[in-house]
């Protein structure tokens, strides 16, 4: 089994920033993609980004260019550092880690732009 545990939601200006933590404990040897999700009410969840475990990135045509994904393998972290957060990025924010084909989930943090 693997926990994700987020961090580093919260309130912020459209504009500004905000780095999300995604750390993994227990059955974390294997883990190979991990990524972000969010979700925005009455909305569908949608990817936002994932990153493999030789740190291959990929992104959601919405946040190129404003969002970088990342991955510490030695502290078992991934973080999503999200840049000139606009009100549409509103969502809560989960990470997901996949270990030999399954898919762990963490709670979710909620990450809300004002305008």
């Amino acid at each position: 089994q693997v926990q994700l545990v987020e961090s580093g939601g919260g309130l912020v200006q459209a504009g500004g920033s905000l780095r999300l933590s995604c750390t993994a404990t227990g059955s974390t040897f294997l883990i190979n993609v991990m990524g972000w999700y969010r979700q925005a009410p009455g909305k569908q969840r949608e990817l936002v980004a994932a990153i493999t475990r030789d740190g291959v990135a990929n992104y959601a045509d919405s946040v190129k260019g404003r969002f970088t994904i990342s991955r510490d393998i030695a502290k078992n972290t991934m973080y999503l550092q999200m840049n000139s957060l606009m009100p549409e990025d509103t969502a809560v924010y989960s990470c997901t880690a996949n270990r030999l084909g399954n898919d762990f989930w963490g709670q979710g943090t909620q990450v809300t732009v004002s305008s």
